[in-house]
This record gives structure tokens, C-alpha cells and sequence, in this order.
């Protein structure tokens, strides 16, 4: 069980914590507690966020008690963002629309039946300003200084406002008032996890276990997984999108992708990797990855399908022979039947920038009736039946 719970933890604090924990609630014959903390900043899972949630997952299968703790109060503060600024603070409106998707998506998971879900607005709301001096004396400038990107900005003299000092406290805060044995988190939030064990022990409570996983790679291969990246695998995205963005990942993510986003087990994991090893072709490999990533939020029978669709789409078929996305010239917005390459692109693809758009254009990813075309600003008669291709993945024919 303990090697099953440990496997892909990437920082466990302190080192023999869990089994501690694990021991004493034995002893105490009661379920743990076990928070997850998310500021809901943007509206959608994606695999990165799995991998701590599949770790969630098996602690509720053993019984414990998973808390997620939505930060609607610290999300309309701002998170520092581990880069050379602060977040912006969001809207109580955006927090609560983007609250209520994130627990939407959680099912996809865990079981949300048995979860209890809270927001830290219910307590931090109702604190003093006296009882917020006292929560703040009990941390040190020197410590918060600890943290990386704290560190960083200090010495190269970038702006670190208070509300950014703040914040981590008021994270840890939240352990105090859950009573919460472990804390799940990825890498990233090691220290403000670290703060919820140092506040708990001002408190004179039993601190908590920090458990913190590795951040997916997204499929830029790079960074890590991001919607504001746009490297993502969404946990909603359609079977065929999941598959054919699967199979573009760079082969040097193959190996951390089945770590961290298959469910084979050890074993089968292990056997796959031999298989590279030994010399199969990666794209095989790619296509067992996706298959198992969609089966886990689809089912089997889409992962079949979305295979039998990309080897249609994408390995076999001649131009004129793919599936094209129909769409209706009239619900384009044009001048008389005209319109630029790049502005017929946007409307298409409307979650990429123009700028993006742009390179594909010059790059020769665009193709209009299989004719490539580098011109950005290239007038396009829009006529029914007129087939294009964006990117690799994206195929559309207008309608009249």
C-alpha cells in the first residue's frame, strides 16, 4: 500500500511522514485528512492536474477523507506566479464561475460524492484585522524569503508587493483551520505547503505531511503543462483532439507520459519502455499512450475510434479523402464575399492569436484545396465546397 501511495512522489516532507500518518490514524481508528488546495484562476483541468489528482484518488480509495479546499478568498488577491510579477486578482463573478467548472471536472477523477468541498473565503472572510496581525507575526521575512521566486525578484530589485507576501501565509492558514494531515500539491507549491506544517505548529497541532508530485511536461516539451502556454491535453478535450495531440508530443515526453499520464501499471509501463528501447517506432508507442489517456476520460470504444480516425485522417488518406469540419460561409464575418487568409484562419481557429496564425501561414501549414499559401493577407473568395487545412490536426469546408 505505502509503495502504491509513494509511486511518482516526487518530495515527501518529512521523509518517513506518510507512514507516521498513516500509522497514528490506524491507531486513532479515523480517516485522514487530505487537502488539495486550487485558486480558480482558469477554468480547465488538463493532465497536468491529474497527476495530483490521481494521487488523491487512491487515498479516497483506501478511505480517507480528500477536502478540496477552493482559494476563492486568495485568488481575488493574486497568487505570486513563480515568474518576475504578480497575478492578477480576479472577480468574485470569475472565481465562481471558474470555481463551479473545476468541481465539475473533478468527477472525471475522484469521486466528488465523497468529497468534502470548502472555500476559504469561509473563515478568512470573517478574521480581524487584530487576527490577521497575529497569523502574520508568527512567520518571518527571512523565512518567506526562502522562497524562490521571492528570492529572485528581491535581488534582481523587481517589485514583490505585500499582498504577495501574504498569500502564502494565508495559504497555510487554511491547513490550520481543515486540520489537515497531508497536503497534496505539485513541486511548485512546495513552500506554501511547507508553510501550512510551520503554522500548524504555532498552533500546537500535530503538522501536516507535504506530498508533492512532478509537473507534466506540456507538449511543447519545455514547460510545464499551461493553458496560457497552450501546450495542454485537456481533461474535456474531444477523444480525436486528445489523440492527435498526444501523438504530436516530442518523443523526449514519451517516457514521462506514461509515468505520469497512463494508468498501466508498473509493470506494463516498464514492458512499454523496453519496447522503445529496443527499437519500436515511438509513434506506435504514442498511439498506446493515447488510447489509454482517452480511455481513463472517455471510454475504450473512443479510443479505438480516435485511432481509426487519426490513421484515416493523418496516415492514409489522400487530401479530397479526410474529414472536413463543415462551416457556414454566412457565419463568417467578411466584406462581400472576401476576406484575408489570416482573418478566415482566426475565425476558424478561434483559440489561436492572429500573431500564431500568422506563422503557420508563412510557415506553410495552411493549405486552401491542397494548394499551400504564404501570404497572411492573400484575399480568399469564400465559395461553398472550399476546402482548407490549418496546422496538422485542423481540416474545415465552407458551406454555402
Amino acid at each position: 500500500m505505502i509503495s502504491n501511495l509513494k509511486e511518482n512522489v516526487e518530495i515527501i516532507l518529512p521523509e518517513n511522514g506518510l507512514e507516521e500518518k498513516l500509522e497514528q490514524a490506524k491507531k486513532d481508528n479515523r480517516k485522514l485528512i487530505i487537502k488539495l488546495g486550487f485558486d480558480p484562476t482558469a477554468p480547465d483541468l488538463h493532465l497536468g492536474h491529474a497527476v495530483v489528482l490521481k494521487k488523491l484518488k487512491q487515498f479516497q480509495d483506501l478511505g480517507h477523507q480528500i477536502v478540496i479546499l477552493v482559494g476563492d478568498f486568495t485568488a481575488q488577491i493574486g497568487d505570486p506566479t513563480g515568474k518576475n510579477k504578480s497575478r492578477k486578482p480576479l472577480s468574485a463573478a470569475e472565481v465562481k464561475q471558474n470555481a463551479q467548472t473545476y468541481l465539475n471536472q473533478l468527477s472525471k477523477i475522484i469521486d466528488t460524492d465523497k468529497v468534502k468541498i470548502v472555500f476559504n473565503s469561509e473563515w478568512l472572510d470573517k478574521l480581524s484585522f487584530t487576527e490577521v496581525i497575529q497569523i502574520l507575526s508568527k512567520v518571518t521575512v527571512a523565512q518567506l524569503m526562502h522562497r524562490k521566486d521571492f528570492n529572485k525578484r528581491f535581488t534582481e530589485n523587481s517589485p514583490i508587493a505585500m499582498h504577495e507576501l501574504v498569500y502564502p501565509i494565508l495559504q497555510g492558514f487554511d491547513s490550520v483551520e481543515i486540520k489537515a494531515d497531508i497536503e497534496m500539491g505539485g513541486t511548485d507549491q512546495l513552500f506554501n505547503c511547507t508553510m501550512g506544517r510551520q503554522l500548524q505548529e504555532t498552533f500546537e497541532m500535530n503538522p501536516q505531511v507535504v506530498m508533492c508530485m512532478p509537473l507534466l511536461k506540456g507538449l511543447d516539451g519545455k514547460e510545464k503543462m499551461s493553458k496560457s502556454l497552450n501546450n495542454i491535453i485537456g481533461l474535456t478535450d474531444a477523444p480525436n483532439d486528445m489523440f492527435g495531440k498526444t501523438m504530436s508530443m516530442p518523443d523526449s515526453l514519451i517516457e514521462e507520459f506514461l509515468d505520469l499520464a497512463t494508468d498501466f501499471s508498473v509493470s506494463e509501463k516498464e514492458a512499454v519502455k523496453a519496447r522503445l528501447s529496443n527499437g519500436e517506432n515511438p509513434m506506435e508507442i504514442k498511439k498506446l499512450i493515447a488510447k489509454n489517456i482517452i480511455t481513463q476520460y472517455h471510454n475504450e470504444a473512443e479510443a479505438q475510434n480516435a485511432e481509426a480516425f487519426f490513421i484515416n485522417q493523418f496516415q492514409n488518406k489522400k487530401f479530397e479523402e479526410k474529414s472536413f469540419e463543415s462551416v457556414l460561409i454566412n457565419s463568417l464575418q467578411q466584406e462581400n464575399g472576401i476576406i484575408s487568409l489570416v482573418d478566415l484562419c482566426v475565425q476558424l481557429k478561434k483559440e489561436q492569436s492572429k500573431s500564431a496564425v500568422r506563422r503557420l501561414i508563412e510557415s506553410g501549414a495552411v493549405k486552401i484545396n491542397n494548394e499551400k499559401n504564404l501570404d497572411p493577407f492573400a484575399e480568399i473568395e469564400l465559395k461553398n465546397e472550399t476546402k482548407i487545412k490549418i496546422g496538422k490536426r485542423d481540416f474545415f469546408e465552407l458551406k454555402a
